[in-house]
């Protein structure tokens, strides 16, 4: 059957719009599906059930999502599956704003789509758009029919059958990259009380921050406060873009096997996520000028959020997919996210130097912990017991060797790595190898821990200078006589 000849005055033809159309440029699953969602939370929707099935073990999938907003009028319904026909056509209040998304990304993933509303335990009202139909010339049914009476509630159900797009062969695998996406994109609003269900398990917050994930006892932590850019909207108003760094704990991190690394997010997590009325639209490498994602950029995160009335500075899509930043956009943000992502990188490449630093340090640490219930107590308020030790390095004032401090019963001895005494004496026993390199290393360890401690022992004691090298020697043979 051939598709009907268009009149000359006509905008489109149909049939071959229709076909064009699932090809808007929806790159998963996940991104056609959260146009659905969008338009539950536009509806004041509190729960959203998403379920997929295959009516056969062959047949192809069919997904659908049911919430419970506030439903369609009929004249809403009878609109929705028209490209262009939402009633908020270029609003910038919330998630939509073209009325494109629902037939387009419907059809991008399923040949025929079927949406049913109700209001108020009223009928249920259903129309469809059949991409098969369409392209044999028929009429698409876009009148809604009066159904059966639902008995109580609002709400909206869309089902996507015959979904030839869907390219996993197991839908439990699918359900798991949903329960991943959805929660990730949707974070702010699953925290803020939204239920999604898949299948009937319920979505979680997937924060790429980590702010919210416990691991070892710590979070990741905000390492700047937040930044913030007002620039001119489309009507002449403003608008404020708001940027927010955090840190991962490498220190209390970096052990981690890989499995739980990757579960958590933390390798392969690194980037920039951004968010777009609260819901995340885009996640890579984005407005960090010339600098280059390097593996040390794993472990810190940037998120950028923004409301829909600067769309034309992230260059908004129809199907809200990446951004285009503009120029001005750039010219504002961009240098300084650049500074500091280099300065987050220099961070985390100094944080695996102390790491590297701390294990080569162990030894004498563990020694001098195993000696200190022999030597002098030094008193701490509010806590008792032997005083344990950690050695690192750190760029001090140039005329400071090292600096010591006693915390919690914890002795930290910080060295000075811009100190000629370290690059001199302790920086080439850390590039030697071998147990008589290892050995002298620990000595020369134990000898700065020794003094350290003397150090904070006169301090606390209130005792003269004079006797400081008397305090020191005593110490230190006794952590000799333990290695």
């Amino acid at each position: 059957m051939h598709a009907p000849r268009p009149r000359q005055d006509d905008l489109l033809v149909a049939s071959n719009f229709i076909q064009a159309a699932r090809e808007f440029g929806y790159l998963t699953v996940s991104a056609a599906l959260a146009e659905l969602v969008d338009n539950s939370l536009q509806a004041s929707a509190t729960q959203v059930a998403v379920t997929i099935h295959r009516e056969t073990p062959d047949s192809l999938p069919v997904i659908t999502v049911e919430d419970n907003g506030v439903g369609m009028s009929k004249a809403e319904l009878d609109v929705c599956l028209r490209f262009g026909g939402s009633s908020r056509f270029d609003t910038r209040e919330s998630f939509g704003r073209f009325g494109m998304g629902l037939p387009a990304a419907s059809l991008s993933q399923a040949r025929r789509v079927e949406v049913t509303a109700w209001r108020d335990g009223g009928y249920e009202r259903t129309v469809t758009l059949d991409l098969d139909a369409v392209v044999a010339g028929a009429a698409p049914t876009l009148s809604s029919e009066r159904r059966s009476k639902r008995g109580s509630g609002s709400g909206c159900r869309v089902r996507w059958l015959q979904c030839d797009r869907i390219e996993y062969r197991r839908l439990v695998w699918l359900e798991r990259s949903l329960q991943r996406d959805m929660g990730r994109i949707y974070r702010r609003t699953l925290s803020a009380g939204l239920t999604m269900t898949i299948n009937g398990s319920h979505v979680k917050p997937v924060d790429p921050m980590l702010l919210t994930i416990k691991l070892e006892g710590v979070t990741a932590r905000l390492a700047f406060d937040e930044l913030h850019y007002e620039l001119e909207t489309a009507d002449g108003g403003t608008s404020v873009v708001t940027v927010r760094f955090t840190e991962l704990p490498v220190q209390a991190w970096h052990r981690l096997d890989n499995v739980t690394k990757r579960r958590v997010g933390i390798v392969g997590g690194g980037g920039v996520s951004i968010l777009r009325a609260g819901r995340e639209i885009a996640s890579g490498w984005h407005l960090m000028g010339s600098k280059r994602k390097e593996n040390y950029d794993d472990w810190w995160r940037c998120e950028i959020e923004f409301e829909p009335r600067l769309d034309e500075h992230f260059g908004i899509t129809i199907n809200k997919q990446g951004i285009r930043p503009s120029a001005t956009l750039r010219e504002a943000i961009e240098p300084e996210l650049e500074s500091l992502a280099r300065m987050l990188n220099a961070r985390v490449r100094q944080a695996f130097e102390d790491v590297k630093f701390q294990d080569a340090t162990a030894a004498a640490c563990r020694i001098a912990t195993a000696a200190d219930p022999d030597l002098p107590v030094i008193p701490s308020p509010g806590r008792r017991g032997a005083i344990e030790y950690r050695l690192r390095t750190k760029v001090l004032p140039m005329d400071a060797m090292f600096q010591s401090t006693l915390a919690q019963r914890t002795l930290d001895l910080t060295l000075n790595a811009d100190h000629p005494a370290f690059a001199a004496l302790y920086q080439p026993l850390l590039a030697i190898e071998g147990e008589v390199a290892a050995e002298l290393r620990t000595s020369l360890e134990l000898l700065l821990l020794s003094f350290a401690r003397s150090v904070v022992q006169m301090e606390r004691a209130g005792r003269p200078v004079d006797d400081l090298v008397e305090a020191w020697s005593g110490t230190y043979g006794r952590m000799l006589q333990k290695s």
